[in-house]
């Protein structure tokens, strides 16, 4: 992924937290030699891996061996950035936060499969009125289901970080950029001007 310098965040602790709150990944491969995405909730374990499942109807699952490095994208906010908000000529862009995740792919089955289904069930239920949990289903039912996907494990090599949050601004445009952003009370807005007021000028130019 291309990333200029001063929008790089290579902070481990802060790129597993960003993945924990937007853990709706896209998971990339080859096909049959063409590259194929498939959108999936991955969780993030202590030990440094994703576990999730896909599809045994999706053609990625017949093309998924264990050491396969594959790809995943995780996104956060974004938002467009007028060139009216500054107070000199230049163009508009686009602020946001992406980060890719590299590693290498393992088939779970099993005990470990039942185990990511309880992880990512009971992280999206906790706030459930009536919480579901794999623990509550009958075993005839859960097997059924089971036998409709691949579980998969990824083992993380690197994670590579796009932090682009008016960085290259100085503090007066900054800030009127927040400003703005704040203004329009979209969701992708006010989180995009939250982050810049939490990492904006971190990592600004010299």
């Amino acid at each position: 992924m291309y990333t200029p310098a001063h929008y790089k965040n290579e902070n481990q602790e802060e790129l597993h937290e960003f993945i924990h709150h937007n853990g709706f990944g896209i998971l990339v491969s080859l096909v049959n030699k063409e590259l194929w995405a498939t959108h999936i909730p991955l969780i993030l374990t202590p030990d440094n891996k994703l576990w999730g499942h896909i599809s045994l109807g999706n053609k990625q699952s017949k093309s998924l061996p264990d050491g396969e490095e594959v790809m995943v994208i995780f996104t956060g906010p974004h938002a467009y950035i007028s060139s009216s908000w500054y107070d000199h000529e230049n163009v508009p862009t686009w602020n946001y936060i992406a980060v890719h995740v590299y590693g290498k792919v393992r088939t779970v089955e099993g005990e470990e499969l039942i185990e990511s289904l309880r992880q990512l069930t009971n992280k999206y239920e906790k706030n459930s009125a009536h919480p579901v949990s794999v623990d509550t289903m009958s075993k005839k039912y859960l097997d059924t289901q089971m036998h409709g996907i691949l579980g998969i494990e990824i083992t993380i090599d690197r994670m590579e970080a796009n932090y682009k949050l008016s960085q290259n601004r100085d503090e007066k445009n900054h800030t009127h950029i927040i400003s703005e952003l704040e203004k329009r009370k979209d969701e992708n807005s006010v989180a995009v001007a939250k982050a810049m007021k939490k990492y904006g000028h971190r990592n600004k130019p010299k």
